[in-house]
């Protein structure tokens, strides 16, 4: 998108080019002292009417839909041209160098008529640098709404997943001591330090990519607990880049619903992480709980479909496969420039 520094370089090659075709050249063309003075002055006549209608005239008057006050516009601008023009050449001209550009017995009426078509090129080209510059403005002022929209609709999506991802823990937390067992106290302490991760990381627009996976860590603590076979989870990180940056609770989600929804009885999952290149490289597969079989994608998991959707379009590349007796993610995320 054009630039508003942009339309400044515009200005000053339109009145080089000016200059030098309306002064400069008839300086070496012409030997009349009174047209090199004529064009000159009207030059500075231009020069004025032109930025009173920029920056004055026109944005004062410009409604698309009152075709009469954009002709109320033109008049102004012709008779600051001609009030302009007339002080210069019909007054200032005649007390400094004694001579003028009209004759003296020229009417007021002629004047301002014959100069409506000498003023129609400065207040042309003004009006559509001013509308150049509306446009730039509107299109800047739009990307900023867009982006500010952006920014809420993620907040919003995050808090979404914070209570989500709470409440699982939480009715985690609550079958363990209403079962007396002695996993409950470490289960809290689990809990404590993910709620620790989530009120401090949820807030920052990025995170580590250590982070995120300290996320998963913790998660897969707390939920081997309670479950009976956990050396049936197979996990594997391959991270060479733990600095890189990624939006947190980007994998969380993922394998917070394979615990959810998945079957543990007599079967694990696999989950494989990896950075290679600084692609981001996350790999889940979980068999299905049979009595969770139509409920396996949960508030999370769109959550975290719309926000890729809007932080990584283009950089990212999400493959879900549901059958009826498993449930696998494939994700890649190009994190080489966050």
């Amino acid at each position: 998108m054009m630039k508003t520094h942009k339309l400044v370089w515009f200005h000053i090659f339109f009145w080089t080019i000016y200059i030098i075709g309306s002064v400069v050249i008839p300086y070496f063309v012409f030997d009349s002292e009174k047209s090199l003075t004529f064009k000159i002055t009207f030059f500075l006549t231009s020069f004025i009417s032109f930025y009173v209608n920029y920056f004055f005239i026109v944005p004062r008057f410009y409604e698309p839909d009152k075709i009469y006050k954009s002709v109320i516009a033109f008049l102004l601008s012709v008779t600051c041209f001609v009030i302009v023009r007339y002080s210069i050449e019909e007054v200032l001209l005649p007390a400094t160098l004694g001579f003028r550009n009209y004759d003296p017995d020229t009417g007021i009426a002629y004047y301002f008529f014959d100069n409506i078509f000498f003023s129609s090129t400065a207040i042309f080209i003004s009006t559509t640098f001013w509308f150049l510059q509306y446009f730039i403005r509107a299109e800047s002022e739009k990307a900023e709404l867009i982006e500010a929209r952006k920014t809420a609709e993620l907040q919003a999506l995050k808090t979404q997943i914070n209570p989500h991802f709470i409440f699982n823990s939480l009715n985690n937390i609550y079958s363990l001591v209403y079962q007396n067992s002695e996993k409950a106290l470490p289960a809290i302490e689990e809990l404590s330090r993910l709620l620790r991760y989530s009120t401090k990381d949820l807030t920052e627009d990025a995170i580590t990519l250590d982070k995120e996976i300290g996320y998963i860590d913790s998660l897969t603590a707390l939920e081997k607990l309670r479950i009976k076979k956990p050396e049936l989870l197979i996990i594997e990180k391959h991270i060479s880049h733990p600095e890189l940056k990624i939006s947190p609770m980007i994998l969380v989600p993922f394998v917070e619903n394979a615990f959810k929804h998945g079957d543990f009885r007599d079967k694990g999952f696999e989950m494989k992480i990896s950075d290679r290149h600084k692609v981001l490289h996350f790999y889940l597969l979980n068999y299905k709980n049979e009595r969770m079989k139509d409920e396996v994608s949960g508030i999370g998991i769109e959550n975290v479909k719309k926000r890729l959707s809007i932080l990584y379009p283009g950089k990212h590349e999400l493959n879900i496969k549901n059958s009826e007796t498993e449930f696998a993610v494939d994700l890649k995320i190009d994190l080489r420039n966050e």
